[in-house]
Protein backbone atom coordinates (compact mmCIF):
# COMPACT_ATOMS: atom_id res chain seq x y z
CA UNK A 1 0.00 0.00 0.00
CA UNK A 2 2.90 2.39 0.73
CA UNK A 3 4.48 1.80 -2.64
CA UNK A 4 6.28 5.14 -2.78
CA UNK A 5 7.63 4.70 0.74
CA UNK A 6 8.88 1.23 -0.16
CA UNK A 7 10.64 2.65 -3.20
CA UNK A 8 12.31 5.25 -1.02
CA UNK A 9 13.41 2.59 1.48
CA UNK A 10 15.01 0.55 -1.31
CA UNK A 11 17.09 3.56 -2.32
CA UNK A 12 18.17 4.13 1.30
CA UNK A 13 19.42 0.55 1.49
CA UNK A 14 23.24 0.43 1.78
CA UNK A 15 23.32 -2.05 -1.10
CA UNK A 16 21.55 0.34 -3.48
CA UNK A 17 23.38 2.40 -6.08
CA UNK A 18 22.49 5.69 -4.37
CA UNK A 19 25.39 5.74 -1.92
CA UNK A 20 27.19 8.94 -2.96
CA UNK A 21 27.00 11.86 -0.53
CA UNK A 22 24.64 13.89 -2.71
CA UNK A 23 22.18 11.01 -3.09
CA UNK A 24 22.22 10.32 0.64
CA UNK A 25 21.53 13.99 1.41
CA UNK A 26 18.68 14.15 -1.09
CA UNK A 27 17.16 10.92 0.25
CA UNK A 28 17.36 12.30 3.77
CA UNK A 29 15.50 15.45 2.69
CA UNK A 30 12.87 13.43 0.82
CA UNK A 31 12.43 11.01 3.73
CA UNK A 32 11.61 13.85 6.12
CA UNK A 33 8.97 15.25 3.77
CA UNK A 34 7.58 11.81 2.95
CA UNK A 35 7.20 10.72 6.57
CA UNK A 36 5.23 13.88 7.31
CA UNK A 37 3.03 13.40 4.20
CA UNK A 38 2.32 9.78 5.14
CA UNK A 39 1.64 10.55 8.81
CA UNK A 40 -0.75 13.38 7.97
CA UNK A 41 -2.67 11.25 5.46
CA UNK A 42 -3.02 8.31 7.83
CA UNK A 43 -4.26 10.52 10.66
CA UNK A 44 -6.69 12.31 8.35
CA UNK A 45 -9.96 10.35 8.03
CA UNK A 46 -12.21 10.18 4.98
CA UNK A 47 -13.85 10.39 2.65
CA UNK A 48 -16.17 7.49 3.43
CA UNK A 49 -19.58 6.27 2.26
CA UNK A 50 -21.77 9.00 3.72
CA UNK A 51 -19.28 11.70 4.63
CA UNK A 52 -21.19 15.00 4.43
CA UNK A 53 -18.10 17.04 3.53
CA UNK A 54 -16.58 14.62 1.02
CA UNK A 55 -15.49 17.31 -1.42
CA UNK A 56 -13.71 19.31 1.28
CA UNK A 57 -11.85 16.21 2.52
CA UNK A 58 -10.73 15.33 -1.01
CA UNK A 59 -9.57 18.90 -1.58
CA UNK A 60 -7.44 18.65 1.55
CA UNK A 61 -5.92 15.34 0.43
CA UNK A 62 -5.17 16.91 -2.95
CA UNK A 63 -3.57 19.89 -1.23
CA UNK A 64 -1.31 17.52 0.73
CA UNK A 65 -0.50 15.63 -2.47
CA UNK A 66 0.40 18.83 -4.34
CA UNK A 67 2.68 19.95 -1.51
CA UNK A 68 4.66 16.73 -1.50
CA UNK A 69 4.65 16.21 -5.29
CA UNK A 70 5.88 19.74 -5.99
CA UNK A 71 8.69 19.17 -3.50
CA UNK A 72 9.86 15.87 -4.96
CA UNK A 73 9.54 17.23 -8.51
CA UNK A 74 12.17 19.88 -7.85
CA UNK A 75 14.88 19.85 -10.50
CA UNK A 76 17.67 18.52 -8.30
CA UNK A 77 15.62 15.48 -7.23
CA UNK A 78 14.26 14.87 -10.73
CA UNK A 79 17.75 14.84 -12.23
CA UNK A 80 19.27 12.67 -9.51
CA UNK A 81 16.45 10.10 -9.56
CA UNK A 82 15.35 9.66 -13.18
CA UNK A 83 12.19 7.98 -14.48
CA UNK A 84 13.78 4.51 -14.31
CA UNK A 85 14.00 4.82 -10.53
CA UNK A 86 10.18 5.09 -10.27
CA UNK A 87 10.60 7.39 -7.28
CA UNK A 88 8.44 10.16 -8.71
CA UNK A 89 5.86 8.00 -10.46
CA UNK A 90 5.00 6.03 -7.31
CA UNK A 91 3.79 9.15 -5.49
CA UNK A 92 0.54 9.09 -7.48
CA UNK A 93 0.11 5.36 -6.78
CA UNK A 94 0.38 5.91 -3.03
CA UNK A 95 -1.99 8.89 -3.25
CA UNK A 96 -4.63 6.51 -4.65
CA UNK A 97 -4.37 4.49 -1.44
CA UNK A 98 -4.86 7.54 0.78
CA UNK A 99 -7.83 8.65 -1.34
CA UNK A 100 -9.72 5.35 -1.09
CA UNK A 101 -8.46 3.68 2.12
CA UNK A 102 -11.29 4.75 4.42
CA UNK A 103 -14.04 4.08 1.90
CA UNK A 104 -12.77 0.54 1.30
CA UNK A 105 -12.19 -0.10 5.01
CA UNK A 106 -15.78 0.88 5.73
CA UNK A 107 -17.01 -1.60 3.11
CA UNK A 108 -14.75 -4.44 4.28
CA UNK A 109 -11.74 -5.00 6.48
CA UNK A 110 -10.58 -7.85 4.26
CA UNK A 111 -10.68 -6.17 0.85
CA UNK A 112 -7.62 -6.13 -1.36
CA UNK A 113 -6.33 -2.57 -1.77
CA UNK A 114 -3.14 -1.04 -3.12
CA UNK A 115 -0.52 -2.05 -5.65
CA UNK A 116 -1.10 -5.72 -6.41
CA UNK A 117 -0.71 -8.66 -8.72
CA UNK A 118 -4.07 -9.99 -9.87
CA UNK A 119 -5.20 -13.07 -11.74
CA UNK A 120 -4.94 -12.74 -15.51
CA UNK A 121 -5.71 -16.35 -16.44
CA UNK A 122 -5.49 -19.88 -15.10
CA UNK A 123 -5.34 -23.25 -16.78
CA UNK A 124 -4.66 -26.93 -16.18
CA UNK A 125 -1.27 -28.31 -17.25
CA UNK A 126 -0.65 -31.93 -16.20
CA UNK A 127 2.29 -33.67 -17.81
CA UNK A 128 0.19 -36.61 -18.97
CA UNK A 129 -3.23 -38.20 -18.58
CA UNK A 130 -2.20 -40.26 -15.53
CA UNK A 131 -1.17 -37.07 -13.76
CA UNK A 132 -4.42 -35.45 -14.81
CA UNK A 133 -6.40 -38.21 -13.09
CA UNK A 134 -4.62 -37.58 -9.80
CA UNK A 135 -4.08 -33.82 -9.56
CA UNK A 136 -5.41 -30.73 -11.39
CA UNK A 137 -1.95 -29.17 -11.95
CA UNK A 138 -3.23 -25.58 -11.99
CA UNK A 139 -1.06 -22.83 -13.45
CA UNK A 140 -1.84 -19.14 -13.12
CA UNK A 141 -0.87 -16.02 -15.05
CA UNK A 142 -0.73 -12.79 -13.08
CA UNK A 143 -0.78 -9.11 -13.99
CA UNK A 144 0.77 -6.21 -12.07
CA UNK A 145 -1.52 -3.25 -11.42
CA UNK A 146 -0.54 0.12 -9.95
CA UNK A 147 -3.64 0.23 -7.75
CA UNK A 148 -6.38 -2.30 -7.10
CA UNK A 149 -9.54 -2.55 -5.05
CA UNK A 150 -10.75 -6.14 -5.01
CA UNK A 151 -10.80 -9.42 -3.15
CA UNK A 152 -8.67 -12.52 -2.69
CA UNK A 153 -10.72 -15.57 -3.68
CA UNK A 154 -9.50 -18.80 -2.08
CA UNK A 155 -10.25 -22.05 -3.90
CA UNK A 156 -9.49 -25.75 -3.55
CA UNK A 157 -9.26 -28.06 -6.55
CA UNK A 158 -9.38 -31.85 -6.40
CA UNK A 159 -9.85 -34.54 -9.00
CA UNK A 160 -12.94 -36.69 -8.48
CA UNK A 161 -12.36 -39.61 -6.09
CA UNK A 162 -8.87 -38.40 -5.24
CA UNK A 163 -7.60 -36.88 -2.01
CA UNK A 164 -4.78 -34.59 -3.11
CA UNK A 165 -5.97 -30.98 -3.16
CA UNK A 166 -4.47 -27.93 -4.76
CA UNK A 167 -5.02 -24.64 -2.96
CA UNK A 168 -5.08 -21.42 -4.95
CA UNK A 169 -5.64 -17.76 -4.15
CA UNK A 170 -7.05 -15.68 -6.99
CA UNK A 171 -6.71 -11.90 -6.46
CA UNK A 172 -9.64 -10.44 -8.43
CA UNK A 173 -10.06 -6.66 -8.89
CA UNK A 174 -13.33 -4.77 -8.89
CA UNK A 175 -11.32 -1.62 -9.67
CA UNK A 176 -7.94 -1.43 -11.39
CA UNK A 177 -6.18 1.91 -11.82
CA UNK A 178 -3.16 2.51 -14.03
CA UNK A 179 -1.13 5.52 -12.85
CA UNK A 180 0.96 7.49 -15.33
CA UNK A 181 3.06 10.64 -15.26
CA UNK A 182 1.80 11.25 -18.80
CA UNK A 183 -0.44 9.26 -21.14
CA UNK A 184 0.53 8.71 -24.77
CA UNK A 185 -1.00 6.52 -27.48
CA UNK A 186 1.24 3.51 -26.83
CA UNK A 187 0.39 3.60 -23.13
CA UNK A 188 -3.31 3.90 -23.93
CA UNK A 189 -3.15 0.89 -26.23
CA UNK A 190 -1.44 -1.10 -23.48
CA UNK A 191 -4.05 -0.02 -20.94
CA UNK A 192 -6.85 -1.05 -23.29
CA UNK A 193 -5.27 -4.48 -23.75
CA UNK A 194 -4.94 -4.91 -19.98
CA UNK A 195 -8.58 -3.86 -19.54
CA UNK A 196 -9.71 -6.52 -22.02
CA UNK A 197 -7.78 -9.19 -20.13
CA UNK A 198 -9.15 -8.04 -16.79
CA UNK A 199 -12.76 -8.09 -17.95
CA UNK A 200 -12.45 -11.73 -19.06
CA UNK A 201 -11.84 -12.65 -15.41
CA UNK A 202 -14.30 -10.12 -13.96
CA UNK A 203 -16.62 -8.54 -16.56
CA UNK A 204 -17.95 -6.18 -13.88
CA UNK A 205 -14.54 -4.66 -13.14
CA UNK A 206 -13.66 -1.06 -13.95
CA UNK A 207 -10.33 -0.21 -15.57
CA UNK A 208 -9.27 3.41 -15.08
CA UNK A 209 -6.24 5.41 -16.17
CA UNK A 210 -5.05 8.33 -14.03
CA UNK A 211 -2.28 10.54 -15.39
CA UNK A 212 -0.83 13.95 -14.59
CA UNK A 213 -0.34 15.06 -18.20
CA UNK A 214 -1.76 14.07 -21.61
CA UNK A 215 0.29 13.30 -24.71
CA UNK A 216 -2.42 12.53 -27.28
CA UNK A 217 -3.35 14.33 -30.48
CA UNK A 218 -6.83 14.99 -31.86
CA UNK A 219 -6.21 12.10 -34.30
CA UNK A 220 -6.74 9.58 -31.49
CA UNK A 221 -10.24 8.10 -31.25
CA UNK A 222 -10.78 7.48 -27.54
CA UNK A 223 -13.87 5.36 -28.22
CA UNK A 224 -11.65 2.65 -29.69
CA UNK A 225 -10.09 1.86 -26.34
CA UNK A 226 -11.67 -0.39 -23.76
CA UNK A 227 -10.89 1.65 -20.65
CA UNK A 228 -13.79 2.86 -18.53
CA UNK A 229 -12.42 6.32 -17.80
CA UNK A 230 -9.29 8.44 -18.23
CA UNK A 231 -8.44 11.19 -15.75
CA UNK A 232 -5.81 13.84 -16.49
CA UNK A 233 -5.51 15.41 -13.08
CA UNK A 234 -3.57 18.50 -14.18
CA UNK A 235 -5.85 19.09 -17.20
CA UNK A 236 -2.72 19.86 -19.20
CA UNK A 237 -0.82 18.61 -22.25
CA UNK A 238 2.54 16.95 -21.64
CA UNK A 239 5.87 18.64 -22.23
CA UNK A 240 9.36 17.19 -21.92
CA UNK A 241 10.58 17.22 -18.35
CA UNK A 242 13.47 19.63 -18.96
CA UNK A 243 11.03 22.28 -20.17
CA UNK A 244 9.12 22.04 -16.89
CA UNK A 245 12.11 23.56 -15.12
CA UNK A 246 12.11 26.70 -17.25
CA UNK A 247 11.01 29.89 -15.55
CA UNK A 248 8.46 30.47 -18.29
CA UNK A 249 6.71 27.10 -17.87
CA UNK A 250 3.36 27.23 -16.11
CA UNK A 251 2.51 23.91 -14.49
CA UNK A 252 -1.15 23.43 -13.71
CA UNK A 253 -1.85 22.28 -10.16
CA UNK A 254 -3.67 19.01 -9.62
CA UNK A 255 -7.38 19.74 -10.08
CA UNK A 256 -9.48 18.76 -7.07
CA UNK A 257 -12.65 18.54 -9.15
CA UNK A 258 -11.09 15.83 -11.34
CA UNK A 259 -10.09 13.83 -8.25
CA UNK A 260 -13.58 14.29 -6.78
CA UNK A 261 -15.07 12.87 -10.00
CA UNK A 262 -12.68 9.91 -9.80
CA UNK A 263 -13.65 9.20 -6.19
CA UNK A 264 -17.38 9.37 -6.89
CA UNK A 265 -16.99 7.19 -10.01
CA UNK A 266 -15.25 4.47 -7.98
CA UNK A 267 -17.58 4.84 -5.00
CA UNK A 268 -20.67 4.44 -7.18
CA UNK A 269 -19.29 1.27 -8.75
CA UNK A 270 -18.45 -0.24 -5.36
CA UNK A 271 -21.84 0.53 -3.83
CA UNK A 272 -24.39 -0.14 -6.61
CA UNK A 273 -25.85 -3.28 -8.14
CA UNK A 274 -23.87 -4.44 -11.17
CA UNK A 275 -26.88 -5.94 -12.91
CA UNK A 276 -29.23 -8.88 -12.61
CA UNK A 277 -29.65 -12.10 -14.55
CA UNK A 278 -30.51 -12.29 -18.24
CA UNK A 279 -34.09 -13.15 -17.28
CA UNK A 280 -34.36 -10.01 -15.12
CA UNK A 281 -32.97 -7.91 -17.95
CA UNK A 282 -35.32 -9.55 -20.43
CA UNK A 283 -38.28 -8.53 -18.30
CA UNK A 284 -37.32 -4.87 -18.59
CA UNK A 285 -36.57 -5.22 -22.31
CA UNK A 286 -32.98 -3.93 -22.52
CA UNK A 287 -30.11 -6.21 -21.68
CA UNK A 288 -27.13 -3.87 -21.24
Amino acid sequence: MFVHGNNLTEKENPRSKYQDDESKQYLKEIREKYDNWKKTNLEFIGPMLDTPNTDEIIRERVRLFIGYKDFIDEQKYAEKFDSRSNLHSTVLEEFMYYLFKDLVCELSGSALIGKAQTIKDFFFLPSNFRDMLIKPHIKTEIKDHDFVIGVNICASFICERQEEKEEQIFPVPAIAIECKTYLDKTMLEGASSSANQLKIINPNALYIVVAEWLKLTEAVNLNKYNVDQIYIIRKQKNTDREYRFLATYEKNPVCSNVVIHLFNFVKEHLTTNWGGSIQQRLERGWLK
